[in-house]
């Protein structure tokens, strides 16, 4: 995601705006007069699924850092400006509803359902520019640092789809998805700035 102020600002508007449209239908479905365009997943969770999502992802982030060690890829690591933090946040919003919202096909059996989650985890994995670079033209970046850390994006929206849609969470709600996206997001900024990463 590019680090330009105005950009990041403009992206966690947008991040405001969604929520507040899901809380807004999450309220609706609570006093039971949800409507036919409400947000997908805007309803109650039980405290377990947050506390399950969360930990899940913290888990991922400590296979992710102790992997990276033993890889040997550690210093690869990017550096991340510091206000940059407020735009991961808002990508546990943003991401959430586009993927695990909307990306999924959950009403035509568990096959698809299935099916749909692996195959968008794909897409969530290889968009996020690891495997490859615009920076002089579009170009591949095959390094073992940048199919470790797909790999890593591959597994933890799995994990996500696996929290709005396992026995824990049986509303289907979103709102767990979103905590856990933020919680792992917020550690890698943390991990970074742990390792000097960080340019304040």
């Amino acid at each position: 995601m590019n680090e330009n102020p105005i950009m990041i600002l403009l992206y966690v508007g947008v991040a405001v705006y969604v929520g507040k449209m899901y809380y807004g239908d999450y309220l609706a479905a609570r006093a039971e007069t949800a409507h036919e365009g409400a947000m997908p997943g805007a309803v109650a969770a039980p405290l377990g699924a947050f506390i399950i999502g969360t930990l899940g992802a913290l888990l991922l982030l400590g296979v992710e850092t102790g992997g990276e060690v033993a890889l040997g890829v550690a210093d690869e690591q990017s550096d991340m400006v510091w206000f940059f933090v407020f735009a991961i946040i808002a990508a546990g919003v943003v991401e959430e509803v586009i993927f695990r919202g909307f990306l999924v096909v959950e009403s035509k059996g568990r096959a698809l359902l299935i099916g749909s989650c692996v195959f968008f985890s794909l897409i969530f994995a290889v968009i996020h520019a690891h495997l490859w670079s615009l920076e002089d033209g579009f170009e591949w970046t095959f390094t073992a640092k940048a199919w470790f850390t797909t790999g890593i994006l591959f597994a933890n929206s799995l994990w996500f789809y696996a929290v709005r849609f396992g026995p824990w969470n049986p509303g289907r709600s979103l709102f767990p998805c979103m905590l856990a996206h933020a919680a792992s997001n917020l550690g890698v900024f943390f991990v970074k700035w742990a390792q000097g990463h960080v340019i304040f």
